[in-house]
């Protein structure tokens, strides 16, 4: 069993040798159809665009399962009580047991670069991704040192949202954090812009946490300081959120993909030290004034890989003084 994507999961059906697929990357709304349900009440407006809510597509889009599963995370957020209830969990328990599985390795670097964490405020972290467990790492060192936001992480819909474990999982092992399903069939694509708007949704309601990785898959190569190239989905999602959300970079090194390995290392104290280096919210000028579209979208996600790609550079000089 392994985390993928800031989710725990049981296999890798995310990371095909196909070209990487952005699942958000849709330049537009595709029109009203038999199959494809104009908008309920529940839809919103987003840049002027008007998306419809994931509840709204049919079933030959979503199953009984998804559906389900869609509505019982969703209301999680929506409940107060449940909400509460959800916080307390992933601050308690899911932060103290990531907590004592890393803490011997990790090392912190830039934590006076980092914005105060108000409760009523929403956060973009934006992450390179080498490690199943990176979003898990990261957050868990915040959450546990007092960050009060909701954890968010887009999650697969694959296991994670079409099993009926899937909820069981991210339940007990992220107190429902892995939200909203991300679909990776080209075929329910349009799904995509719907848990788009979810993200958007939850970042402007305000008091959200949303872990995401701008190479939009993990990258596999020798080199822990080179990346992927940037898949639009985070730009726009940026774009969709300006003014509400602050956008935090970070980078990580050192996490390996065997969590047993890992979590033995961590308690033996013979593993590799894992290195994280924040870096001061992500200025964007003017570039999300823009007028929306698949182009800015990338510039806007390369905009971040650079204030990443920066960060593994110091981390690359504090590394080398550990030796």
């Amino acid at each position: 069993m392994t985390v993928q994507n800031g989710a725990l999961s049981v296999s890798s059906n995310l990371e095909s040798p196909q070209p990487p697929y952005d699942p958000y990357e849709t330049p537009s709304v595709p029109p009203p159809s038999a199959s494809q349900p104009p908008p309920s009440a529940r839809a919103r407006t987003i840049d002027d665009v008007t998306t419809r809510d994931l509840l709204d597509f049919g079933d030959e889009f979503l199953t009984p399962i998804e559906r389900f599963q869609i509505k019982f995370v969703r209301r999680t957020f929506e409940s107060a009580p449940f909400d509460r209830a959800v916080r307390l969990l992933q601050r308690h328990l899911g932060a103290n047991w990531i907590e004592q599985s890393i803490k011997n390795l990790r090392h912190v670097h830039g934590l006076g670069r980092l914005p105060r964490f108000d409760r009523d405020a929403s956060t973009i972290l934006v992450s390179n991704h080498r490690s199943f467990f990176d979003l898990y790492v990261v957050t868990a060192y915040l959450v546990k040192r007092g960050m009060p936001q909701r954890l968010v992480f887009p999650v697969r819909s694959q296991f994670f949202y079409d099993k009926p474990i899937g909820l069981a999982v991210n339940g007990l092992m992220s107190f429902f954090a892995m939200y909203p399903p991300v679909f990776r069939e080209r075929k329910r694509a349009a799904l995509n812009l719907a848990s788009l708007d979810e993200v958007v949704r939850l970042l402007k309601k305000g008091g959200a946490f949303v872990g995401l990785h701008p190479e939009g898959m993990r990258n596999k190569s020798d080199d822990p300081y080179s990346l992927l190239p940037a898949q639009g989905g985070v730009g726009r999602i940026i774009q969709a959120a300006r003014g509400k959300a602050t956008v935090v970079p970070v980078f990580i090194n050192g996490l390996g993909n065997d969590i047993v390995k890992q979590v033995g290392q961590n308690f033996m104290k013979t593993g590799a030290p894992v290195t994280v280096v924040f870096g001061k919210p992500i200025d964007f000028g003017t570039m999300l004034d823009g007028p929306p579209s698949p182009r800015l979208h990338r510039r806007i996600s390369e905009h971040t890989l650079d204030a990443i790609r920066g960060l593994g550079e110091e981390e690359r000089e504090i590394r080398a003084r550990m030796r």
